[in-house]
């Protein structure tokens, strides 16, 4: 990485962020104390659409009554409900005729005590109040806007029962945005006849805060909190504030509330979603164990704790937490949910099939188990079934004015890539290419995650009868050397595995990148002995481009569900626009924990050119920047600095270079960093790569002039094994992936792809990699902040521990040959691995 320019970033910046926010809190709703009954950690979208939140009243039967019910400024909902099912019986027509004793004696109780708002001194008309508030309780809400209007017409200003309706039309419930807006107008007439009252203004966010008025709710809360604080209203309005995407201002108040309360599970566990959303993962699960201290069963706090160790990658500390939820409740959809989607990612399919179909079972409609469910069949070549759930995922149109959910949208892809596969399954795979085959605005849209809005687009083939569903291979049915083959790729694939915060160890991609290394070993050996490969329907000599194909079919096939293009065979158009390559290192409050050892390495890159830019565009300033930069000790430190000058003042891009080794002097761009901030401190740290024609065709250059410089020393290296000749083979590997790595010329996967040809060409020259990557370590960012492919080169081989390669690697079979076609790849894919543990393998 060399300094590039500097230049102002021009206004706001759009971006799709690297992943989206794992956490979807329920809104909380509650009237003069908060019901507790809101979920904890949910990754399903719909259920914010599905969830029903009642406005108002103190949990009185939920699990968290008893716990919380001294926090209620008033107990007017303490009562049992009516025994009558409203809208279930006929005989229910009215509570006054069949319950009338009952009511009576509740309200009685309730006005002697006094036991609801705005408390009269009249007994009568507290009398009268009491039964209105008894049939709020009831549920019979109608009968209690009758009573409570009656009342008024006698005594418009009667505070107590404005109070009331504005209660009772906020729970009939505020889909109806009439019930919305008369609760709002009896709430607001309270609070100009007693503005001192805590409870209104808190009664009156809870009815904002589900329509999406959250400033309005924050505003109201603010407002009660200031009258009198409590450790509910503090943890109400730091929900808001969760809601909101302000997560350093919400665990503020959460951990306000646990100061005045400590006994507050529920607390505890979001004061650990703050932490979850901003990256601070291990402090994240330390509040989750604790909030389990303080409730043993609690099923939310478990199944945080098991999607944050899986956030940190690890599968075994996971796993047991989402067990413990199950063991809990075992129909708890959404652990199911996250259990099913961590297996997926493990490479576990036959296990994550099992957690979908119980979700489904549970929730038929559920988008995200379906799709995952139709994804997992495809993935393990049970096309007819995953067709089948894909076209279920498709079917849930989403209502007018309601966002599609990522599953909708990605589905039809699937479904089509599915076809494509399905009849291709016993077609050699040397004799076409994905990337050819499939329309070019069909891939565009596919890599960018857009819409399916394809014009004049011809559906593939629906799925032919003749072509049947991939069959199960047990391990024990190959040959001994192709077991043999296959432990070895289990091996050699869990060495490329990144020991860093978001990337969970995948044993089906393990063995499809320890596959691909030794094919791309035994396609550049036969290529350095003079042999002509077989690729895309032509024999001929391979190219570098051939060398990572092996990679790229593999990586496909591995996860049917990333689309793995080269970006250089999209629609001209595509190409003349640019496509990028984006990744959020900071968005707002939420840190990508996978880049943080590269933070420190960019800030000072970043403040190099700061300077440098300042000396030639604010040279009076320099010294005023060149101090102000001394203090800066994090990313969010620089956005006091962009203020210096009016050029910056809303942010600024850093271009780096990537020296050429074919045109000494010459630079290529490289990536772009882009820093903004807004006026309340929230930042965009962000780098990208632009994929244009123009760049495509300058770092092709430079890896066929280093991939033709790599084909002939290798083929001296067959005949004289020198060490001399070893050395400068490995630096010309390292030095073409350097570039490809920089040039980012995939969709997705370039990462692994480009290590398993590192590999495998290494092993063709006769050394093996022993070294496991640094934790913390990531090959393509190390070749994107390196100065140069020499200091790349010898970053890597810091840590390959390179020796000579075993003399058994020989005798392997032949990858292409044992495996031709896509159904064989599956079925190796397929099979279980836990026989190779039972295997001594000997690499030496």
């Amino acid at each position: 990485m060399r300094p590039g320019k500097m230049a102002p970033a021009g206004g706001a910046v759009a971006v799709r962020g690297l992943w989206v926010p794992l956490v979807v809190l329920a809104l909380v709703c509650a009237a003069l104390a908060v019901t507790e009954q809101f979920p904890a950690l949910s990754l399903l979208k719909q259920e914010l659409r599905q969830r029903q939140v009642p406005a108002g009243g103190c949990a009185s039967a939920g699990e968290w009554a008893e716990q919380y019910s001294s926090e209620c400024d008033s107990s007017f909902l303490h009562f049992h409900e009516s025994d009558c099912d409203i809208g279930g019986s006929s005989s229910c027509e009215s509570v006054l005729s069949f319950n009338t004793e009952k009511i009576v004696s509740q309200a009685k109780l309730l006005a002697e005590q006094k036991r609801f708002p705005f408390a009269t001194d009249n007994e009568n008309t507290n009398e009268e109040l009491a039964i209105a508030y008894v049939l709020i309780g009831s549920g019979l809400y109608d009968e209690a806007i009758r009573h409570f209007s009656t009342m008024l017409q006698e005594e418009p200003d009667l505070v107590s029962a404005i109070y009331g309706r504005g209660i009772a039309y906020g729970k009939k419930g505020l889909h109806d945005m009439k019930n919305a807006e008369l609760a709002l107008f009896e709430l607001s007439r309270v609070v100009s006849l007693e503005p001192d009252h805590p409870e209104v203004f808190e009664q009156r966010a809870e009815i904002l805060s589900p329509l999406g008025r959250i400033s309005e709710a924050l505003s109201d809360l603010t407002k009660a909190i200031q009258l009198q604080p409590s450790a509910r209203l503090y943890r109400h309005r730091g929900t808001l504030y969760f809601i909101s995407e302000d997560y350093a201002t919400a665990h503020e108040d959460f951990q306000r509330s646990l100061e005045l309360n400590k006994n507050q599970p529920i607390a505890m566990l979001y004061k650990g979603l703050t932490f979850f959303h901003r990256g601070l993962l291990k402090e994240a699960i330390e509040s989750f164990k604790e909030a389990l201290k303080q409730k043993a069963d609690f099923i939310d706090a478990y199944k945080s704790l098991g999607q944050a160790y899986r956030e940190l990658g690890n599968f075994d500390a996971a796993t047991e937490s989402f067990q413990k939820a199950l063991l809990l409740n075992q129909n708890h959809v959404q652990t199911l949910q996250l259990k099913g989607m961590m297996l997926y990612h493990h490479g576990s399919l036959d296990e994550a099939l099992k957690n979908f179909k119980r979700c489904l079972q549970l929730e038929p409609y559920n988008e995200v188990c379906q799709y995952m469910k139709g994804l997992s069949h495809v993935a393990m070549g049970q096309f007819y079934e995953g067709i089948k759930a894909q076209t279920k995922v498709m079917l849930n149109d989403p209502l007018p004015g309601q966002k599609a959910s990522p599953e909708y949208l990605k589905v039809k892809y699937l479904r089509e890539y599915s076809r494509y596969l399905h009849a291709h399954l016993d077609t050699p795979l040397t004799e076409y290419n994905i990337d050819v085959d499939l329309p070019g605005n069909f891939k565009d849209h596919w890599a960018k995650n857009l819409p399916f809005l394809i014009e004049n687009y011809e559906e593939q083939p629906g799925l032919q009868p003749h072509i049947k569903d991939v069959l199960f291979q047990n391990f024990e049915s190959y040959k001994p050397d192709v077991q043999e083959l296959i432990c070895v790729a289990d091996h050699l694939g869990s060495m490329m595995q990144y020991e860093t915060p978001g990337f969970l160890p995948n044993k089906r991609i393990h063995r499809a990148m320890g596959l691909a290394t030794l094919e791309v070993m035994q396609a550049v050996q036969r290529t350095w002995a003079n042999s002509k490969v077989r690729m895309n329907g032509k024999t001929r000599l391979m190219q570098w481009r051939d060398m990572f194909d092996i990679a790229v079919k593999w990586r496909r096939i591995a996860d049917p569900d990333q689309p793995v293009l080269w970006l250089d065979q999209m629609p001209a158009r595509s190409l003349s626009r640019g496509f990028n390559n984006h990744i959020n290192l900071i968005r707002g409050q939420v840190i990508n924990m996978r880049y943080l050892e590269y933070f420190e390495k960019i800030l000072h890159f970043i403040k190099d050119r700061i300077l440098v830019y300042h000396g030639a565009n604010n040279p009076k300033g320099l010294l005023e920047v060149r101090e102000a930069l001394e203090k800066v000790h994090k990313v969010e430190d620089l956005l006091p600095i962009m203020k210096f000058n009016s050029k910056t003042r809303d942010g600024f891009t850093v271009n780096t270079k990537v020296p050429s080794l074919k045109d000494q002097g010459k630079e290529y761009d490289g990536f772009t960093i882009t820093i903004t901030g807004d006026k309340v401190g929230n930042i965009l740290f962000s780098v990208e790569t632009q994929t244009t024609e123009e760049r495509t065709q300058l770092y092709h250059a430079e890896i066929d002039a280093l991939y033709k410089d790599l084909t002939a020393k290798g083929k001296i290296l067959i005949l004289s094994a020198e060490l001399g000749e070893v050395d400068a083979v490995c630096n010309l590997i390292l030095s073409l992936v350097y570039y490809f790595y920089n040039l980012m010329p995939l969709s997705r996967g370039s990462s692994v792809i480009a290590y398993s040809v590192i590999m495998g060409a290494l092993m063709a020259s006769g050394k093996e990699v022993s070294g496991k990557i640094p934790k913390g370590k990531l090959v393509d960012f190390e070749a994107m902040t390196a100065p140069g492919s020499e200091a790349f080169s010898k970053i890597a081989k810091s840590w390959m521990n390179l020796k000579s390669i075993s003399p058994s690697y020989k005798s392997l079979p032949s990858v292409s040959e044992t495996f031709p076609t896509l159904r064989t790849m599956i079925e190796v894919l397929n099979t279980d691995s836990s026989h190779c543990l039972k295997k001594t393998i000997v690499v030496v």
